[in-house]
């Protein structure tokens, strides 16, 4: 093989590929990445089982030929190169790397044993970048990391017709996102539980001005891919079910409150900062205020702040785990939260909304149930 590629393309190209690799694989052949050089273009791909990634870049190739090499080291040399150009040739059992008056010797893995990677499963559908990525960052927000429960540590992608809902629950929490996107076919209804820190991974690595291709057999589903700018990512599905949550949201709350999402999560630090490990802080509606508590006993720091509320229904006083709090707020795109409640003790629904007083988007859903205090 004798490849010339740009160092910047080759670096990030590279970076995105063995970013998947495990660093200890059961494995040995799995730490590699493959290289394959033809018809202007050289491909890189990776593969642990679990997942695999696939990119390539504009080459010109002199003698076309295909390589297996150590990953991370060759992302270490690839992100060094000190030159424009790279030049990349093998001599039998060895791959050189020269770029301006540097030059690296790698030592070449046997392609023979390199596992088939998974072939992509037929389209599913369409959405832009930034749609995608928001539903995802939003989705993921409960995902457990109970590596115990599997199904908890997945997102529920549920895809009927041209919507798509993503939702996730470590049990003290449920976020679920909604968007629409372009089927293949009109009448598709399709699940799969995908693995929410891979989903995560692949989405921040998303090309804004691209749309994202999603693929998944129907039929015999096993492992989705997500392709993006000619990177694709497989991620083998999670096998379980996940739970009935549908049940857990309210078909009516008595109680509304609609305050300022930033006022709100900025409160929500500086009165946490008093709070123990674990210990809940305390939303006091009272008229159109609301008061956060936290600390206070004998021994303890204590804090409060006050904020403005537009309260409709019976005060109210509930209580949550700040760092859970936080996390589903800051997932809300809109300037505005809306709180629904309807005791003290039962799950409240968090959703956005673009104005004041105006109505509140379905599009995220934030559930949390809140935590027992002492009066």
């Amino acid at each position: 093989m004798k490849v010339e590629v740009n160092s910047t393309s080759f670096a990030d190209a590279v970076a995105w590929t063995t970013s998947v690799l495990d660093a200890r694989p059961t494995n040995p052949i799995l730490a590699g990445i493959k290289l394959e050089a033809a018809d202007g273009a050289l491909q890189l791909s990776a593969f642990t089982y679990e997942l695999s990634a696939r990119d390539h870049i504009e080459a010109g190739v002199d003698e076309a030929g295909t390589v297996v090499v150590q990953g991370k080291l060759l992302a270490d040399i690839s992100k060094s190169l000190p030159s424009e150009k790279a030049y990349l040739a093998t001599d039998g059992s060895t791959m050189t790397i020269t770029s301006g008056k540097s030059t690296f010797t790698l030592q070449l893995m046997p392609e023979s044993e390199y596992p088939d990677l998974p072939a992509l499963p037929p389209l599913l559908g369409q959405v832009d970048a930034q749609t995608f990525t928001q539903a995802v960052n939003q989705a993921a927000v409960a995902v457990s990391r109970e590596e115990t429960r599997p199904v908890l540590t997945a997102v529920q992608m549920r895809f009927q017709g041209d919507t798509v809902t993503m939702s996730s629950t470590d049990r003290y929490r449920l976020a679920r996102s909604i968007f629409q996107w372009t089927p293949q076919q009109a009448d598709l209804d399709a699940v799969a539980l995908v693995g929410g820190q891979h989903l995560r991974d692949i989405s921040r690595s998303i090309d804004e001005h691209q749309n994202v291709q999603v693929y998944l057999d129907t039929e015999h589903p096993s492992l989705i891919g997500v392709e993006n700018a000619g990177r694709v990512s497989t991620v083998q599905l999670i096998d379980g079910e996940f739970p009935a949550v549908d049940r857990l949201y309210a078909d009516s709350y008595p109680i509304h409150a609609v305050l300022d999402k930033h006022k709100l999560i900025d409160a929500i630090k500086r009165v946490a900062l008093v709070a123990e490990r674990n210990a809940p802080i305390r939303m006091v509606f009272a008229g159109q205020e609301v008061t956060l508590t936290a600390g206070g006993a004998a021994d303890e720091a204590a804090a409060n702040d006050v904020l403005d509320v537009d309260l409709d229904g019976e005060d109210i006083t509930v209580a949550f785990n700040p760092n859970y709090l936080r996390e589903g707020l800051s997932a809300i795109a809109e300037p505005f939260i809306r709180m629904k409640m309807t005791t003290a003790v039962k799950p409240v629904e968090f959703n956005g909304q673009q104005e004041a007083d105006s109505e509140e988007s379905m599009n995220y859903r934030y559930l949390l149930v809140p935590m027992r205090f002492n009066s």
